[in-house]
């Protein structure tokens, strides 16, 4: 048994219309969720995959940072990690520096956000003070570092020329991979 807590406002997403989420990632990975109104949720461990409640605690957490169900399923997929950074390690834990991050992460109608997604693959949620990633091991590295680098106050450019020249690193991975 594993526990997990997620924000109260994210247990409506993470049980689903009907419960629909929630059986969804049962019968994917073959454990037993119990989730509180509270935000408390147990994982019944798989005994014929003990990787899966593992899985499953990363999936549940990543809902929790503002995924939607159907991105985070991602997630029980073979190579694919979930990565949470810390607004506040960069910038303090002031409102209004965390809300200047955030906006700055997102950017313009999202095209910032949009950007990182497109050029790494990765899938990014900007939640609270974090920023969760899901990717593979090739994806990850690259869109931490590129969101690394706008908390430490990089101007936007810079952080999309280092995403384009990243491209061929990630497309010759990607072919290894397929």
């Amino acid at each position: 048994m594993r526990l997990v807590r997620i924000p109260q406002d994210r247990v409506g997403v993470l049980i689903g219309e009907g419960g629909e989420t929630k059986e969804l990632i049962e019968r994917r990975a073959g454990v037993r969720l119990r989730i509180d109104s509270e935000g408390e949720v147990n994982i019944q461990d798989n005994p014929q995959d003990p990787l899966a409640a593992l899985k499953v605690m990363d999936l549940v957490k990543a809902i929790g940072r503002g995924f939607a169900p159907h991105r985070a399923m991602r997630l029980l997929d073979e190579d694919e990690y979930l990565e949470i950074v810390e607004i506040g390690d960069f910038v303090g834990k002031k409102s209004e520096k965390l809300t200047r991050m955030r906006s700055r992460l997102i950017g313009t109608n999202g095209k910032t956000r949009r950007i990182i997604e497109d050029l790494t693959g990765a899938s990014m949620s900007v939640y609270g003070s974090t920023v969760a990633l899901i990717g593979n091991s090739v994806q990850l590295p690259v869109a931490k570092k590129a969101v690394e680098m706008i908390l430490r106050g990089s101007e936007h450019a810079t952080v999309y020329r280092y995403l384009e020249r990243s491209r061929a690193t990630l497309r010759i991975a990607e072919m290894g991979f397929s």
